[in-house]
């Protein structure tokens, strides 16, 4: 995994795999999905480390290919 994403880029491949906008506490987003009942906590930064990046692919079940095509 070479390219990093920001938090907004995230947040943006989330809601269009069907993730919605709960609330947001400071820096961090918290996303729903209705569907599948899963919920993701996304931080706003320039760059998400990682781990937080496995963390919230994992929690959401979608693989890095498909978040690069999202975006």
């Amino acid at each position: 995994m070479s390219k990093t994403f920001s938090g907004k880029q995230v947040v943006k491949a989330l809601r269009r795999k069907g993730f919605i906008i709960d609330h947001q506490r400071g820096s961090h987003i918290f996303l729903h999905n209705l569907d599948a009942n899963i919920s993701v906590i996304v931080p706003n930064h320039k760059e998400i480390k990682k781990g937080t990046l496995n963390s919230i692919l994992k929690k959401s079940k979608i693989t890095i290919e498909e978040l690069k095509n999202l975006i």
